[in-house]
């Protein structure tokens, strides 16, 4: 079946998820995110992927954030089965073996912001404007941010986040560790793909068990974390030995 709101291609061994919503703005309708799941699972069984790139590139936006004109008509019941999956799509791509790095490529606002936190990496450009607008439009995220937020920038940030409404600057992110690099517009899209191209390039099991142990740190006390590890390490380690 063909997508509509997005685009996949896998070049030198990296998934690319375009979003394209043929407008300005990539808004998180339901039919973008039911899209967004089928991709990821496409992407993760494909053998030719070993890391996942998503972005909005080269529009405007990465994204802005759940369908207003949709969300003005849900009843209760829509609002929680919105929200529902908009986090089971979140929960998939944490929960993907494949590294998910987010291209944020320009407007990265409300949920496109918990979009862009699911992500294991996130790499913007200098022209990025990142924020959560929910408080301003008397509305709160359903997508699961208040909780994720703070793990990624602390809860003085969060809050911050959260209550103004404020949108930041790339160097303003970058500050708060809600990014990990920023590269100029010129540079943006060349840099992605390198970074991509140098995970893809290492053996898929290590990084993979990487992205799990750590993953799995936020919810794990050290002893079992450490546990955790040392078992990992012993079955990567032993099937990395050369034959005899």
């Amino acid at each position: 079946m063909p997508y509509k709101k997005l685009r996949i291609e896998v070049v030198n061994r990296v998934g690319y998820i375009f979003l394209d919503a043929g407008s300005r703005f990539n808004k998180l309708s339901i039919t973008t995110i039911r899209e967004l799941k089928r991709a990821f699972a496409q992407l993760e069984e494909d053998a030719l992927a070993h890391v996942i790139v998503l972005s909005g590139y080269p529009g405007e936006s990465f994204a802005v954030g759940a369908d207003i004109g949709q969300m003005v008509h849900f009843s209760p019941s829509d609002a929680f089965h919105f929200a529902e999956l908009g986090q089971s799509l979140f929960s998939q791509i944490e929960s993907c073996p494949k590294p998910v790095i987010g291209a944020l490529n320009g407007i990265t606002m409300g949920g496109g912001c918990d979009l862009a936190m699911s992500c294991d990496i996130r790499i913007a450009t200098e022209g990025l404007r990142i924020g959560h607008s929910g408080a301003k439009l008397g509305i709160i995220t359903g997508f699961c941010g208040t909780h994720k937020l703070p793990h990624i920038v602390g809860k003085n940030f969060a809050r911050e986040i959260f209550m103004t409404s404020e949108i930041y600057s790339a160097a303003e992110a970058l500050r708060m560790g809600l990014v990990d690099r920023v590269y100029s517009e010129q540079d943006f899209w060349i840099q992605v793909s390198a970074y991509a191209e140098r995970i893809a390039g290492h053996p898929q099991a290590a990084v993979a068990a990487a992205k799990r142990l750590v993953n799995a740190a936020e919810d794990t006390d050290l002893r079992t974390g450490c546990l955790l590890e040392r078992e990992t390490a012993t079955h990567i380690n032993i099937r990395c030995q050369p034959s005899p």
